[in-house]
């Protein structure tokens, strides 16, 4: 995989630190006066010296790696490492500076990166990237390979191989399109009350080939329950990470985050449960019998999550919380179990 960092696991350019959802502090915007184009010819190395040393001027996060990845992207690599030797030291064209310049100051105005090069890869996939799609994070790689290995398992001891997942909040369909790629007896619906999402997720599906196995949905599960219920016949598993940051970390966010990506992606409500208590009231009306659900987390909701569930949602159990890369409580898997009215009725049909 490309775009990750020994000394923070992946480069999110602003999306990603230690606070809540992994989100830094808000910071004052800078004006985003640009440089001036060199009359003369330039290389690319000289264009990112220029753009790095304006970037540290104005404030503007990660200015090395930002500068880096647009300029790769613009000669047709994944990485600066990784373009053929002497390539940084050509003169550019001048159609490729006025490229730089138009996605450095895109870079300028904060716009994370994801966005100005309009791609970022996921695990094995390189999907394209529109604001104000929720970027998806390192985290939520985890959550994947965690539902993944519970499938696999379940396909190695002879079980049913045939799942439908359903992925509630789809963004740009990372979660769903990585899944249908790494097995391919699944079958995925993926939903989202944002349009903007769910198209977003049908164009990666389709440049991907993976369209004929998944089926997408604009749907918000807050409003339209009885939509989702006559959608979804039981399902294996269900997926989500969904808005979980609590209302009053909205404000705290980076200009990257606040002012590109979609607030109703990321603000779970007063205590960030807001989207994850719906979701978990529908799992046992969703799920097959022994289906699970993956959710992504903030790391003070897992106490709170479980003892909800107990004395909420009869048939669904809190089987265990996982840590993500850093330690952090971040996953919660539940199972569905047949409920007290099921089991008796089993019985007397037994008898």
């Amino acid at each position: 995989m490309w775009r990750r960092s020994v000394a923070t696991g992946y480069m999110c350019f602003g999306c990603r630190s230690g606070g809540p959802k992994g989100f830094p502090g808000f910071h004052a915007m800078p004006s985003c006066s640009v440089p001036a184009i060199p009359a003369g010819k330039i290389t690319a190395l000289q264009a990112m010296g220029i753009w790095r040393r304006h970037f540290e001027k104005r404030g503007v996060t990660e200015t090395e790696h930002s500068c880096n990845y647009i300029i790769a992207h613009l000669l047709g690599a994944k990485t600066v490492e990784s373009l053929e030797r002497g390539k940084l030291t050509e003169f550019l064209s001048r159609e490729k500076v006025e490229q730089v310049w138009k996605l450095c100051t895109r870079r300028l105005s904060r716009m994370p990166v994801q966005y100005v090069i309009e791609e970022w890869d996921f695990r094995d996939l390189t999907l394209k990237m529109k604001p104000p799609v929720f970027i998806p994070r390192p985290e939520t790689e985890e959550l994947v390979d965690l539902v993944l290995t519970d499938l696999q398992k379940k396909a190695g001891t002879g079980g049913d191989t045939q799942h439908t997942c359903l992925e509630v909040g789809c963004g740009s369909g990372a979660i769903s399109l990585s899944l249908l790629k790494s097995l391919p007896q699944l079958k995925a619906i993926a939903l989202d009350k944002c349009q903007a999402a769910v198209n977003l997720t049908m164009e990666n599906a389709l440049r991907l080939g993976l369209d004929d196995r998944l089926q997408i949905y604009h749907i918000d599960v807050m409003k339209d329950v009885e939509t989702l219920l006559s959608l979804c016949r039981p399902i294996s598993v269900l997926v989500s990470n969904p808005p979980y940051l609590f209302s009053e970390d909205m404000a705290s966010l980076e200009p990257e985050v606040f002012r590109f990506e979609d607030h109703a992606a990321l603000d779970g409500g007063k205590d960030g449960l807001q989207v994850i208590r719906q979701i978990l009231t529908l799992s046992p009306q969703i799920l097959s019998n022994h289906g699970r659900v993956y959710l992504e987390v903030d790391p003070r909701h897992p106490l709170l999550i479980q003892p909800w569930v107990e004395a909420h949602v009869e048939g669904l159990h809190y089987m265990e919380t996982r840590h993500d890369i850093t330690g952090r409580p971040r996953f919660c898997i539940l199972q569905k179990e047949k409920s007290l009215g099921d089991r008796e009725l089993c019985l007397g049909l037994r008898n």
